[in-house]
C-alpha cells in the first residue's frame, strides 16, 4: 500500500513517471545500484530512528554511514534505531522500502549533507522494487525536511 501512496503523491506534483518499479532491486546499496545503473554513492537510503520517544527519518548517501559521535553532537541523543519489526507501524513504509515520501503524519525528516555532493539521487518509492530519480532540489522541496545535518562518516573523500 505504501508504494501506491508515494506513486499517487508523484502523480499530484507531476513527477509520476519518475516512480519506476524495478524487477528487482535487491537488499543492498549495491545491488540498488546495479539495478538502476548508478554508482552507489548515488542511493539516497534512508534511515530510520527513534528521537525523543517518536520516530524520524535521515536520508543520507549510499556511501556514508552514520557517526554515533555527530549524530549525538547534532540532536543531543544517541542514535537509537527502530527495530525492523516496528519500522513499518511507526514510519509507513516497511524496512528496505523506506522513503521519506507518503509517510505518517509527525516524522521528521532530515537530509544529510553526504548527499549534496551530487545533482541527482535515486530513492526508494514505498515498496522493495521501486525507485525514485530526483534533482537534489526535487528531493529537498518533496521530504518535507526539518532541515540539513551532518551526522554521517565514510563519505569524504580524504576520509
Amino acid at each position: 500500500m505504501s508504494y501506491e501512496k508515494v506513486k499517487e503523491y508523484f502523480d499530484g506534483v507531476g513527477l509520476g513517471e519518475r516512480v519506476v518499479l524495478r524487477e528487482h532491486i535487491g537488499d543492498t546499496v549495491e545491488h540498488a545500484a546495479e539495478a538502476i545503473g548508478c554508482e552507489p554513492a548515488r542511493i539516497a537510503k534512508t534511515m530510520s530512528f527513534i528521537q525523543d520517544g517518536e520516530p524520524a527519518l535521515v536520508v543520507m548517501a549510499g556511501d556514508a554511514k552514520v557517526n554515533n559521535t555527530k549524530y549525538k553532537a547534532c540532536f543531543h541523543q544517541k542514535a537509537v534505531m527502530i527495530p525492523g519489526d516496528q519500522v513499518e507501524v511507526l514510519i509507513g513504509h516497511a524496512p528496505g522500502a523506506v522513503c521519506p515520501f507518503a509517510i505518517h503524519e509527525g516524522v521528521k525528516v532530515y537530509l544529510d549533507v553526504s548527499l549534496k555532493r551530487f545533482d541527482i539521487v535515486y530513492t526508494a518509492g514505498g515498496n522493495a522494487n521501486s525507485t525514485i530519480e530526483l534533482s537534489l532540489e526535487e528531493l529537498e522541496q518533496h521530504a518535507y525536511h526539518s532541515g540539513w545535518v551532518d551526522v554521517c562518516k565514510g563519505w569524504y573523500v580524504n576520509e
